[in-house]
């Protein structure tokens, strides 16, 4: 289940503010640190080159988690926001990746199934994809080559691929993800809670999420 070519961008650079000032790509999910779940999501999907975006304690992250032949970025001004981290996985594409899977480490509930659904419809003809559900734009996200140099101007703050995505609403293709992942994110400690409850190791709590 391979798809050659298709990168993917894991955004993992937060430092988890509203869980006091937690990395968020060391946070324990299922025993290992948050980032080697999202790493192994999208390569199970069949992602590959992989690139992880590192900001908040980037040294102890380094030391920490099994990242294999993941390239690994700095993000100095990762406090900028989550497009700085974009514009940092972008450059460090190869530049004959035909398209990138843009992975947030925090959403653990998107499976390897989701990220196949937008890898399918990448095959099919779509250059601006996004898992939705409930018919909700979510994450992740997929962006053909010829959208990189826009997405890197306008990924500014937080806002990461958002104006990207405003500005092509012809162009974007949304895939159901519903029955296959779950979008929740993980940002305070009732969010943690939930996800590391006993009973929850084999599965995602149910709600909404960014998109």
């Amino acid at each position: 289940m391979t798809d050659p070519g298709v990168a993917a961008v894991v955004l993992a650079a937060g430092g988890g503010r509203r869980l006091g000032g937690r990395p968020k790509a060391l946070l324990p999910f299922r025993g290992r640190p948050l980032l080697e779940h999202a790493l192994g999501v999208v390569r199970a999907a069949g992602c590959g080159p992989v690139v992880a975006v590192l900001g908040a304690a980037r040294a102890q992250v380094r030391a920490t988690a099994e990242t294999g032949d993941c390239v690994l970025v700095d993000n100095p001004d990762w406090e900028s926001g989550m497009g700085s981290s974009l514009r940092a996985g972008l450059a460090a594409l190869p530049a004959e990746a035909p398209a990138v899977l843009v992975m947030l480490v925090d959403t653990p509930g998107v499976t390897p199934a989701a990220v196949a659904r937008l890898l399918a419809a990448h095959r099919a003809g779509g250059e601006l994809v996004a898992a939705a559900y409930g018919g909700r734009r979510g994450h992740p996200v997929l962006i053909g080559a010829r959208y990189f140099a826009e997405a890197a101007q306008g990924a500014r703050g937080d806002a990461g691929a958002r104006a990207l995505l405003a500005a092509h609403p012809g162009e974007l293709r949304l895939v159901e993800c519903g029955d296959v992942a779950v979008p929740d994110d993980l940002d305070t400690p009732a969010d943690l809670a939930c996800w590391t409850a006993e009973g929850r190791a084999g599965g995602a709590p149910s709600g909404g999420g960014r998109s």
